[in-house]
């Protein structure tokens, strides 16, 4: 191993325009830091600050004898952001030829356009995304657990269980919720499936109606596979469950910080498009992955592969 002493850790997210994804990312990064006793830092590739420049500025400031700096993307599946947009702000060769812009060129007003250079001479080493991690499991099979206590129905109720991740134009993300759901598929009980919140079949209602049809399913726990609360796990899924109406504020919390589960069980009209959910059982809604120790674990054991 390297003087960990001149090592640091930058943290990627993506950003989010809702204060709760900053929240959960800085205990992220207290938790990393008070488990690997590295300094870290986060970084945003968007919208929020401090900027990957700006935290890699920061942890210079920090650590004057900084020499080496692992830049670790805490996204769950590779794509566009890990392989093209952060390694070219960081100033490494992008993974891939960019299908938005082959060229390299960015329009003025796009956020790769006329980057400043990081203002950083030692090593600066990019990891891959988290991936289809075995580990995630437990953190899956913990918001089930959450969820069924949650239920106003009886412990006998015949169960379901539906992963839901975003979805991407590349095939990266759904190469890793179907890796991540045979694995899950493999070590569960429960009739299972998963669907994609936007962009890639199948889609939420879909999924959902495929799996009551086809099995005997009084309740069914939806498991958002997503790291931080942003408006798509506390407004645009909601809302394709029904669990709240689609003209509700941005802003519903959706209890993300007190850890409350949702449970619903009138008719669900929400739709994907045309299809509507047409399940009339009760619906579980557990919190997305955060800042569970279980993903902290992981970050660390990513980061003690290279150092």
């Amino acid at each position: 191993m390297s003087d960990e002493s001149n090592v640091a850790v930058l943290l990627i997210s993506h950003g989010s325009s809702l204060p709760y994804g900053e929240e959960v990312f800085n205990e992220i990064c207290e938790k990393f830091k008070s488990l690997s006793k590295l300094d870290a830092e986060v970084g945003y590739m968007k919208v929020s600050h401090p900027t990957l420049k700006e935290a890699v500025s920061n942890l210079k400031e920090r650590n004057p004898g900084l020499k080496r700096i692992i830049a670790i993307p805490v996204f769950l599946a590779n794509g566009i952001h890990t392989n093209i947009d952060i390694p070219t702000i960081l100033g490494l060769n992008p993974k891939e030829v960019d299908p938005r812009q082959p060229d390299g060129n960015y329009p003025k007003g796009h956020y790769l356009y006329g980057l400043e250079d990081i203002d950083f001479d030692g090593d600066l080493e990019l990891l891959d995304a988290i991936g289809p991690n075995p580990k995630l499991l437990k953190i899956i099979n913990n918001r089930i657990s959450s969820g069924l206590k949650e239920s106003k129905l009886d412990d006998d109720s015949k169960t379901g269980v539906l992963l839901v991740s975003h979805g991407s134009r590349l095939n990266y993300n759904y190469e890793f919720i179907s890796n991540l759901f045979n694995q899950f598929k493999e070590q569960t009980e429960y009739p299972c499936d998963f669907g994609f919140m936007e962009l890639v079949e199948p889609n939420i209602p879909s999924s959902i109606n495929n799996l009551t049809k086809n099995n005997d399913i009084d309740r069914l726990i939806v498991v958002p596979i997503f790291i931080a609360p942003g408006v798509h796990t506390t407004r645009d899924i909601p809302t394709i469950l029904s669990l709240i109406d689609g003209d509700e504020s941005e802003h519903h919390h959706h209890h993300h910080h007190d850890g409350e589960g949702h449970s619903h069980s009138h008719s669900h009209s929400h739709g994907h498009g045309d299809e509507k959910v047409e399940f009339d059982g009760e619906i579980l809604y557990p919190d997305p992955i955060g800042s569970d120790d279980i993903l902290i674990e992981i970050l660390w054991d990513k980061v003690k592969e290279v150092l």
